[in-house]
C-alpha cells in the first residue's frame, strides 16, 4: 500500500495547477514539488493527469495492472509517452449501468410478484409481522450484500486483489463476516417485527415470536451464503472483462437479491408455520442451530485484516438500516392489511429496490473517487460537506456529478418498463392510468432526487470523519430509500383512493 500512495501524490498536487476544482483535489506542497525522484518524467504525468480532472477512478483501472512495477519505471521512455487516462462519458457511464440496472429491475418485479402472491397465504394472514421483516430483509442487500460489493470494488480498483493469496483472504475473511452480520441483523429485525407488531395491538404470541426469529435468522444466513458467492464472481469476471466493479456489482447485487430473499423467508416461514402445531420444537431448533455458527464465523473473520476492523466497528450502519426498514415495513404491514390497499405489495419491492440500487451505484463510485486520494479524512480536499447545493451535486462537470444526472435519468424510462411488465402480467391488482403513472412516477423521482443528494453529503461527511463509505454509507442509503420509497407509495395510494380513482387501487 504504501507504493501505491507515492504513486498517487502527483495526482493529489495536480490540484494546484490552474483550473483544477475537481472535488477532492489536494493542493500540491512546495516540498512535493521540488523533490528530486521522478524528475522529468514527474512532471509530464502531472501535466497529463492535470488535464484529466475528476477522474481518477479510471486512472485507477487502466493503471491497475502495472502498479506493482511502477514504482521502478522512471525510465525517460515513460517520459516521453506518458499514460492517457481514459474519461468515463455519460454514455459510458449510462451504458455499463443500463443491463445490470434492468436486471435487477426485474429481479425486484419478480419479487414484487411473489410478494402479490404470498400476502394471501395463511403465514403472512395470521402473523402479519412477516410483512415487517420484508423491507428489513430484503434491505440486507444493501446493509450486506451492496457493501460487500462496494468494499471488493473498490479493493479490486486499487490493487489489493490482483494475487491469488490477497484474494483469497478477500473472499474468506468477507464471507465470514457477512455470515456474522447477517445471522444478528436477521435475530434483531424478528425482534423488531415483534415490537412493532405488539406495541400497536397489545398482543403478544411467544410461538409467533419464535416462528419470526427462526425465519428471519434462516433467511438472512441462506441469502447472504448464496447472494455473497454471486457477488464475489460478478466483481472477478468484471475485472477480468475491463469493466469498473463498481458501475455493475452493487445492481446485480440486487438483481436475484430480492428475489432470492423473498422467496426464501415465503417458503421458510410457510414451512416452520405448518410445523407449528404438531412440531413446536421445530422452531427454537432452527433458530439455535444458526446463531450457534456464530463462533465460527467470527474466528474465521477475525483472521483477515481486511474484515477485521469492520467486524468491531461495522455493527452501527447495519443495525441502524435496520430499524429504518422495520419502520417501513410497519407502514407496509398497516397499508396492505386494508384491501383498499391490496395492490401497494406488487410495487414496494420495485420503487425501494430500484431507489436503493442507483444510490448504491452512486456511493460506490464516489468512495472509489475517494480511495484515489489515500485513506479516509487524509485529504483535505475531501472534506465533510455540511450543506452541498443540489447544483453541485447534479450539475458541476466533474465525473460524479455526471453519474448522477445519468443514474437520475434511468428513473422514468426504467419504472416505465417495469410498471408494463407487471401490467403484462396481470400483477398487484391494478390498473395503470395516466395518474396512478404520474403519482407513482413523482414518487419514484422525488425518492431518487433525495437519496442521491443525501449520498453526495454522507459520503463525503464520512470520509472527512475517518470512516470508510464503502462500509458505512450503503447500508444508511438503502435502507432510507426503503423507507421513503414505502413512505411516498403509501402517501400516493392514499391520495388516489381519497380522490376517487378507483380503478387504480381495485383490491380483490
Amino acid at each position: 500500500m504504501a507504493s501505491k500512495q507515492e504513486q498517487q501524490e502527483p495526482p493529489q498536487a495536480s490540484g494546484a495547477v490552474p483550473g483544477d476544482c475537481a472535488p477532492g483535489a489536494e493542493r500540491a506542497q512546495p516540498a512535493e514539488l521540488l523533490r528530486p525522484q521522478g524528475g522529468g518524467a514527474e512532471v509530464l504525468l502531472l501535466e497529463s493527469r492535470a488535464n484529466a480532472k475528476g477522474v481518477r477512478e479510471e486512472d485507477a483501472l487502466l493503471e491497475n495492472g502495472s502498479q506493482s512495477n511502477e514504482s521502478d519505471d522512471t525510465s525517460t521512455e515513460r517520459g516521453a509517452e506518458p499514460a492517457s487516462p481514459l474519461k468515463e462519458t455519460s454514455f459510458s457511464i449510462g451504458l455499463q449501468v443500463l443491463f445490470p440496472f434492468l436486471l435487477a429491475g426485474f429481479g425486484t418485479v419478480a419479487a414484487g410478484m411473489v410478494l402479490d402472491v404470498v400476502q394471501h397465504w395463511d403465514v403472512f394472514k395470521y402473523v402479519t409481522e412477516v410483512f415487517i421483516l420484508v423491507p428489513a430483509l430484503l434491505g440486507l442487500k444493501g446493509n450486506l450484500e451492496m457493501t460487500l460489493a462496494s468494499r471488493l470494488s473498490t479493493a479490486a480498483n486499487i490493487g489489493q486483489m490482483d494475487t491469488p493469496k490477497e484474494l483469497w483472504k478477500m473472499i474468506t475473511g468477507n464471507m465470514a463476516l457477512i455470515q456474522v452480520q447477517a445471522t444478528v441483523v436477521g435475530f434483531l429485525a424478528s425482534i423488531a417485527a415483534v415490537a412493532f407488531g405488539w406495541i400497536p395491538d397489545g398482543h403478544f404470541s411467544l410461538e409467533h415470536a419464535v416462528l419470526l426469529c427462526a425465519s428471519s435468522v434462516a433467511t438472512a444466513f441462506i441469502a447472504s451464503l448464496v447472494l455473497g458467492m454471486i457477488m464475489i464472481g460478478v466483481i472477478i469476471g468484471s475485472r477480468r472483462m475491463g469493466i469498473n466493479p463498481d458501475n455493475v456489482a452493487t445492481p446485480i447485487a440486487a438483481s436475484l437479491g430480492d428475489l432470492i430473499t423473498l422467496a426464501l423467508l415465503s417458503g421458510i416461514s410457510w414451512g416452520l408455520y405448518k410445523e407449528l402445531e404438531s412440531k413446536a420444537y421445530v422452531n427454537p431448533l432452527v433458530c439455535a442451530f444458526f446463531i450457534s455458527l456464530l463462533p465460527l464465523w467470527i474466528v474465521v473473520a477475525k483472521r483477515s485484516s481486511a474484515t477485521r476492523e469492520v467486524l468491531y466497528s461495522g455493527w452501527e450502519p447495519v443495525i441502524i438500516a435496520m430499524a429504518i426498514s422495520s419502520v417501513g415495513g410497519l407502514i407496509l404491514d398497516r397499508t396492505v392489511s386494508d384491501p383498499n390497499f391490496a395492490g401497494m405489495a406488487v410495487f414496494t419491492p420495485v420503487i425501494n429496490g430500484v431507489g436503493g440500487n442507483l444510490v448504491a451505484v452512486q456511493a460506490s463510485r464516489i468512495s472509489t473517487y475517494l480511495h484515489m486520494s489515500g485513506e479516509p479524512g487524509d485529504s483535505p480536499g475531501a472534506a465533510p460537506r455540511r450543506c452541498p447545493s443540489p447544483c453541485s451535486t447534479f450539475f458541476s462537470p466533474d465525473v460524479n456529478s455526471r453519474s448522477a444526472r445519468v443514474l437520475f435519468l434511468l428513473v422514468v424510462p426504467g419504472h416505465l418498463v417495469f410498471l408494463y411488465t407487471i401490467s403484462s402480467m396481470q400483477g398487484g391488482h391494478t390498473t395503470l392510468t395516466l395518474i396512478f403513472i404520474v403519482f407513482y412516477m413523482t414518487a419514484a423521482l422525488l425518492q431518487v432526487l433525495i437519496l442521491l443528494y443525501i449520498a453526495d453529503w454522507m459520503v463525503h461527511w464520512m470520509w472527512g470523519r475517518h470512516l470508510d463509505p464503502d462500509n458505512f454509507s450503503i447500508p444508511y442509503l438503502t435502507a432510507l430509500g426503503d423507507l421513503i420509497g414505502t413512505g411516498l407509495l403509501a402517501l400516493s395510494f392514499h391520495v388516489l383512493w381519497l380522490i376517487g380513482d378507483r380503478d387504480s387501487d381495485v383490491g380483490d
